[in-house]
């Protein structure tokens, strides 16, 4: 399966930014271990981060020309505000899985609210980074009910 695996804004500083929510496993450490995951499982993967909305968008459209199976977003805080992130994952039709490394279903009330999570096949929140690794196997469980 191709899989385009990509995260939103200050994602990029985890290790860092607030761990007592996101753990010490830095952004390297977390690509590491997505590649290796997908490397066991024959798959390609590629990665993106960006703080940037408009970029996330782009790689979202790219995804169709570049015949991506699936989708793995953390959308970060455009979970929270991004109809953009939305129409995007909707244009392109490619099973998409939201992931975020804390619990948000506990944490602030603003947080309660994904524009995303409606163009979802699910979502998976409060594993760490090994969220990503589950949100794969939905993908890949996704792909063996559709074939």
């Amino acid at each position: 399966m191709k899989l385009l695996v990509l995260n939103g804004p200050s994602l990029n500083m985890l290790g860092i930014r607030e761990p007592e929510h996101y753990g010490r496993e830095t952004y390297a450490d977390l690509e590491q271990k997505i590649r290796d995951y997908c490397a066991g499982r024959g798959h390609e993967v590629t990665l993106f981060q960006s703080n940037h909305e408009g970029a996330l968008v782009d790689a979202i459209h790219q995804a169709y020309f570049d015949r991506v199976e699936g989708i793995v977003i953390n959308p970060a805080a455009y979970t929270h505000t991004s109809v953009a992130l939305l129409d995007a994952v909707k244009a392109v039709s490619i099973p998409t899985v939201e992931v975020h490394i804390s619990k948000v279903e506990q944490r602030e009330d603003f947080r309660q609210v994904s524009f995303i999570r409606a163009a979802c096949i699910a979502t998976i929140t409060g594993l760490g980074t090994d969220g990503y690794l589950r949100a794969i196997d939905r993908l890949e469980e996704y792909y063996d009910h559709h074939r």
